[in-house]
């Protein structure tokens, strides 16, 4: 097989700017780029990334580990990431955990034997400390993702504040009774419920884990049925709201005027149902963008420095649900 070497005798450039073409960087001339690459598809050479890892040299691979592919909202921020990383010559792994402590540490060693330069990660448990102990023997530098995780560089919109919010927008809407679907120790829900305990009405808010529509189903029309008062769904993500409002029409139960649902993340189906979804907008793009950058920066420039925690501001879109 052709070497980077013998590209670089035919093409009449330097072997650094052969590799530079070759791993995507975008610092090269189109007319030298083109030459190269022509080359390169001429005679089958093929970049061995794993085998420049195993040498001790950069492999231009960046892990990303999400924890749900099939939530609109990691599928937008991966394509996101991929393509701030690509600008910068980098390619990318994805790793789906789909919220698995396990699946989630076996993509994290898969990670390791590929000698990735780095890692982009939304972990199941930021929280944890067997996750931070964890990521820290994979001798790369590693980024959270749209979550904060103490003594490592997190770019994250701040949950808690979108959670509060929300409650005040709920109640300034008129509810008097609000469902949180998630985890009672999502950021979302400690602000959100925060906000109504210290306006008094930390009585009128309670959560469900969901586990199964059919669950789901049973525990809403409880809810529903336990007293009068117009009462308000916030669920922790989009998919979470689109399952209510099914539900929610199949009851009977009208939306706004009985029921208001608010949904988190502002993914493309809500936008176009019928009524349209309310919800909260992460600004996706943005944080892809800066955390890569920054991970880039951490894997160029190594040596210790305080983690960096970076929040941003989420934006409340008010629409037809509520």
């Amino acid at each position: 097989m052709i070497t980077m070497a013998e590209i670089a005798r035919l093409t009449h450039v330097s072997q650094p700017t052969v590799s530079r073409v070759l791993n995507g960087n975008p610092k090269v001339s189109p007319e030298i780029r083109e030459r190269v690459l022509a080359c390169a598809r001429e005679h089958d050479y093929q970049l061995n990334a794993l085998a420049k890892g195993l040498t001790g040299g950069p492999t231009h691979l960046l892990g990303v580990l999400v924890t749900d592919i099939s939530n609109g909202f990691f599928a937008d921020l991966a394509k996101e990431i991929e393509t701030a990383a690509r600008e910068q010559g980098y390619s990318i792994l994805l790793f789906n955990s789909d919220y698995d402590p396990d699946r989630e540490q076996e993509y994290l060693d898969v990670v390791r034997r590929y000698r990735v330069d780095g890692v982009l990660a939304v972990p199941i448990r930021e929280t944890s400390p067997q996750w931070y102990d964890y990521v820290q023997r994979l001798d790369v530098p590693v980024v959270t993702i749209t979550r904060r995780a103490e003594g490592l560089d997190s770019f994250y919109a701040d949950h808690a504040a979108a959670g509060a919010r929300v409650a005040a927008y709920l109640a300034g809407q008129g509810y008097e009774r609000f469902l949180f679907i998630g985890k009672d120790y999502d950021g979302k829900y400690v602000g959100f419920r925060r906000w109504l305990e210290e306006e008094g009405k930390g009585d009128a808010v309670t959560n469900r884990v969901l586990t199964g529509h059919e669950e789901f189903r049973r525990e809403l029309a409880d809810w529903l049925a336990q007293s009068s008062g117009r009462a308000a769904v916030f669920a922790g993500n989009d998919i979470y709201a689109l399952q209510a409002l099914d539900i929610l029409r199949a009851l009977g139960v009208s939306v706004p005027g009985q029921v208001g649902v608010m949904g988190f993340d502002d993914t493309f189906m809500g936008r176009y149902l019928n009524p349209r979804l309310s919800t909260v907008r992460q600004p996706t793009a943005q944080m892809a963008r800066d955390a890569v950058q920054w991970l880039l920066d951490r894997i160029e420039h190594p040596g210790p420095r305080p983690p960096e925690l970076r929040a941003y501001d989420a934006e409340l879109v008010p629409r037809e649900s509520t």
